[in-house]
């Protein structure tokens, strides 16, 4: 067997390292998915106002309360924003005309509660849809607004919403009032180091509701009105 010069090997050991420059040169000028799909910036987790605050009442529950909110929120004089389980609202048609007949802002919280960063595109779909329709109608409004349960989301939930005219909203500030079930954690939660923009995410519960008189109180006295959340993230 002819054994090749040493010119020959340094030939091809020259063109196979061009080869692998050319293809890592490649490789690198393709975007990553999380760079392509740039969902953080697709997503609102704060608003734009200096001196405004968003209440964000999530409801699957708590019908009574959500009246109560209503009339506490009546006696400040201020707007929130509700976001609206379809199988909630389907079940509460009367409570849901009485939020949209007090000027509050409604928006969408899914249907079933599902896990959405678990779901294709065909699915986060049809699940956010399904829940627009029937709130749209039910309330007479134009709903603009999604929180995907449990603040789970994926690139085909974002794209889903924003094919239904929907902007995906997640919160600055979180009371938990749904595990903790206390009143002062949900009004700490709700006013510690609160500043114009944030995004306060709530439940209709009854200790909630008992903190509410009081964190709207904290908002006024430091000069921060309460908005809903169209209204903050602009």
């Amino acid at each position: 067997m002819k054994r090749l010069s040493s010119r020959a090997i340094a030939a091809l050991t020259n063109g196979f390292l061009a080869l692998v420059v050319c293809i890592v040169g490649a490789v690198c000028f393709i975007p990553s998915v999380s760079a392509a799909t740039n969902l953080e910036g697709r997503v609102y987790r704060k608003g734009n106002c200096e001196d405004g605050v968003s209440l964000m009442f999530n409801v699957y529950w708590g019908t009574e309360e959500v009246y109560g909110i209503l009339d506490v929120l009546d006696e400040y004089g201020v707007k929130s924003t509700f976001f609206l389980g379809g199988s909630w609202a389907d079940d509460n048609v009367p409570c849901v005309k009485e939020i949209a007949a007090r000027g509050h802002e409604i928006g969408s919280h899914g249907y079933f509660h599902r896990d959405h960063d678990k779901l294709s595109l065909k699915a986060n779909t049809d699940e956010i849809k399904t829940s627009v329709d029937f709130i749209s109608q039910a309330a007479g409004v134009t709903v603009t607004l999604f929180a995907p349960p449990s603040g789970a989301y994926n690139d085909d939930t974002v794209t889903a919403a924003e094919s239904l005219g929907l902007r995906t909203v997640l919160w600055s500030k979180d009371t938990i009032d749904w595990r903790d079930k206390n009143k002062a954690d949900a009004y700490r939660r709700a006013t510690q180091e609160i500043e114009g923009g944030d995004l306060v995410l709530m439940h209709p519960m009854k200790h909630t509701l008992e903190a509410l008189p009081e964190i709207l109180s904290y908002y006024k006295e430091h000069s921060l009105r309460a908005i809903t959340v169209s209204e903050n993230i602009g």
